[in-house]
C-alpha cells in the first residue's frame, strides 16, 4: 500500500494537543525543578517532595501551577513545531523508506533548532512566574514591631502567603519597554545548546525503541501505511527516550534556567554569558551543580514525552483532517 503523508496542518494539531495534554500533567514537578536549579546560597528546599510541600503549604495548590497559563499557551505551537518538523525532517532525509542514524539525528537537530523560536520565550516567561515563590519564601518574615505586634509571639506562626504577584503579561511588557524583542529572547543560545543535543538523543532513541514492538491495523497519518504502534509502546517508548535525553542535557538546563532567571535572591550570582555562569558555577558551587534537577527533569520530561508522543501516534488528525499522498 502506497505511503500516505500527514498534511502539514494535521501533524501542527497533533503535536498541539500531544503537548497541551503532557504538560497539564507534569508541570507541578516542573516548577520543582526551575526552583531547585535556581538555589545557590539559601536551601529554601531540600528537594521534590520538600519543594512542592512547602509550595503547597504556603502558596496554595494552583501555587504549584504558576506560569502553567503561559505554558499551555504556547506549549501548543512549540511542541506542534518539535514533532512535526522531525516528522518532515525524517521524511525529506529518508531514501525508500530507511533512515540512517545519522539521518535521525540530523533530522532532530533540525527539529529542536526550530522549535527555540517558540521554546526561549516561553521558558523566559515561565522561568520567572515559577521562581517566584522561592524569591518571597528567602525574605526574612517580619518583626513584631514591623507586623505591629507588642511583642514576639509564643506561637509560630504559618508561613505567609508571598505577598509577591506578577503576570506573564506584565514581565512581556516591561522586557520590551526596557529591552526590546531581545529581552524575551535572552538565553536563547543556551536554549538552543539544550535543545538540539535534547532532540538528537531523543529523536533516533525514540524511534528505535517504538519500532521494536508489535504494530497495530489501522489509518494512519504517520506515514506507516496502515500499520503503526499501539499507544502503550509509544508511551513507553517516549517515557524512556525522554527520560535519557533528559538527564544527558541537565547541565545545559542549568545553564539555561540560570541565565533567563531576572530576579536572583541575596548573595545569588547574575551572568554575563554562557561560559560566565559555567565559570561561576564551577568556582563556588562545584561540577555537582550541574546536576540539579536531573531527578525532576526526568520525571517531568519523562511522562511528558511519552503523553505527548503517544497522543502524537494516536493521530487526532484522523477526525478528519486530509492527508496528502
Amino acid at each position: 500500500m502506497a505511503d500516505k503523508r500527514v498534511s502539514l496542518p494535521a501533524k501542527l494539531i497533533n503535536g498541539g494537543v500531544a503537548g497541551l495534554v503532557g504538560v497539564t500533567c507534569v508541570f507541578p514537578i516542573d516548577l520543582a525543578k526551575t526552583r531547585l536549579q535556581n538555589q545557590q546560597g539559601a536551601q529554601v528546599y531540600k528537594g521534590l517532595l520538600d519543594c512542592l510541600a512547602k509550595t503547597v503549604r504556603s502558596e496554595g495548590y494552583f501555587g504549584c501551577y504558576r506560569g502553567a497559563a503561559v505554558n499551555l499557551t504556547l506549549v501548543t505551537p512549540e511542541k506542534a513545531i518539535k514533532l512535526a518538523a522531525n516528522d518532515i525532517f525524517r521524511q525529506k532525509l529518508s531514501k525508500d523508506g530507511k533512515l540512517p542514524l545519522w539521518g535521525e539525528m540530523l533530522a532532530g537537530c533540525g527539529a529542536g533548532t526550530c522549535q527555540v523560536v517558540v521554546t526561549t520565550p516561553m521558558e523566559m516567561l515561565k522561568i520567572q512566574l515559577q521562581d517566584a515563590g522561592r524569591l518571597a519564601a528567602q525574605r526574612p518574615a517580619p518583626t513584631p514591631a514591623q507586623a505591629g505586634a507588642p511583642g514576639p509571639s509564643l506561637v509560630a506562626a504559618p508561613p505567609a502567603r508571598p505577598a509577591f504577584r506578577t503576570s506573564a503579561t506584565s514581565i512581556t511588557l516591561d522586557l520590551l519597554r526596557t529591552q526590546g524583542l531581545a529581552g524575551l529572547y535572552r538565553g536563547a543560545w543556551a536554549t538552543l545548546f539544550r535543545d538540539v543535543p535534547f532532540s538528537m538523543i531523543y529523536f533516533p532513541l525514540f524511534a528505535n525503541l517504538n519500532a521494536l514492538g508489535p504494530r497495530g491495523v489501522g489509518a494512519s497519518c504517520q506515514g506507516n501505511g496502515n500499520e503503526r504502534a499501539p499507544f502503550l509502546q509509544s508511551f513507553l517508548s517516549g517515557c524512556i527516550a525522554g527520560s535519557v535525553a533528559a538527564v544527558a542535557v541537565t547541565p545545559l538546563d542549568v545553564i539555561k534556567t540560570r541565565l533567563q532567571t531576572l530576579q536572583k535572591g541575596e548573595g545569588e550570582d547574575s551572568y554575563r554569558g554562557i561560559l560566565d555562569c559555567i565559570r561561576r558555577i564551577i568556582s563556588r558551587e562545584g561540577p555537582s551543580a550541574f546536576l540539579k534537577g536531573a531527578t525532576c527533569r526526568a520525571l517531568v520530561i519523562a511522562p511528558l514525552f511519552g503523553i505527548a508522543q503517544g497522543i502524537y501516534f494516536l493521530d487526532p488528525c484522523e477526525m478528519g483532517l486530509p492527508t496528502s499522498s
